[in-house]
């Protein structure tokens, strides 16, 4: 990997990273695209700027996770399927689907629900003022739509979103609800993938982290205030249509390059 291709890795990852697209499934098929072989460091690379655009969201909700316990409770109800589940799946998920086919068909049936849920539910009006206040059922069941996102390509952000709307959340309670989650879910995630990693780097690789954690920081911040401005008034069938085209793009690519 060099130093230009850790740039443009750590900018998809900061960009999709928070919006119902996937990140991991970009970066897949980003890498596949670029020719980045998949080894160590790269994985380790992946984490860190995974770290880097969620330290982006602690910093823009800080104050919310100021306010009152209750939206740690609700997380911990949300985390909590994920934490089990993952743990139990980790090496199967990652021995087996972190592949461009699987990532592309993922996108392809994500899109199509996204769609779909956009159309049907996602103008129906909250009963709630706050995330907060929604009950820990609700929350526990989110966390399950959650889990789907271990496979690559689903997208942990619509997965949420979509368990939100279905929850009783308007587009934007499930939007920030998904960006708050992703705090304890990412943070987890990625400290289990530093344990099982070597971290022995050279001074460029070390170099590249820092580029790379910081160019994640700066777009997922960016995006994240695009995306919430746009969703408000827009909905998610823009990024529906977009995980379809790209999908079948890929598909079409893989075909034709006997990957």
């Amino acid at each position: 990997m060099t130093i230009t291709q850790s740039i443009i890795i750590a900018i998809i990852e900061g960009v999709t990273e928070f919006l119902p697209i996937s990140s991991t499934g970009h970066m897949i098929l980003a890498s596949a695209a670029m020719g980045i072989h998949d080894n160590e460091f790269v994985k380790t690379f992946e984490v860190f700027i995974q770290l880097g655009a969620i330290l982006a969201i602690a910093m823009m909700y800080i104050k919310r996770f100021f306010k009152s316990i209750d939206i740690y409770l609700k997380l911990f109800a949300a985390f909590l399927p994920t934490a089990i589940i993952g743990f139990l799946a980790y090496d199967y998920i990652k021995a087996y689907l972190f592949n461009p086919i699987v990532v592309s068909v993922s996108l392809i049936l994500g899109g199509i629900f996204l769609i779909f849920i956009d159309k049907k539910v996602v103008n129906s009006e909250t009963k709630l003022a706050e995330v907060e206040d929604m009950s820990y059922k609700n929350a526990f069941f989110i966390g399950l739509c959650q889990c789907l996102s271990m496979v690559p390509g689903t997208s942990r952000a619509a997965a949420t979103i979509i368990g939100g709307v279905f929850n009783g959340l308007d587009k934007k309670q499930a939007t920030e609800f998904s960006f708050l989650l992703a705090v304890p879910t990412m943070m987890a995630a990625g400290g289990y993938d530093l344990l099982k990693s070597d971290l022995a780097f050279t001074t460029d690789q070390l170099i590249m982290l820092g580029i790379g954690s910081l160019v994640a920081f700066i777009s997922a911040w960016i995006a994240v205030k695009l995306f919430l401005k746009y969703v408000s008034s827009h909905g998610f069938t823009a990024f529906g249509y977009y995980r379809i085209v790209l999908g079948v793009l890929f598909l079409i690519f893989m075909w034709g390059s006997d990957l």
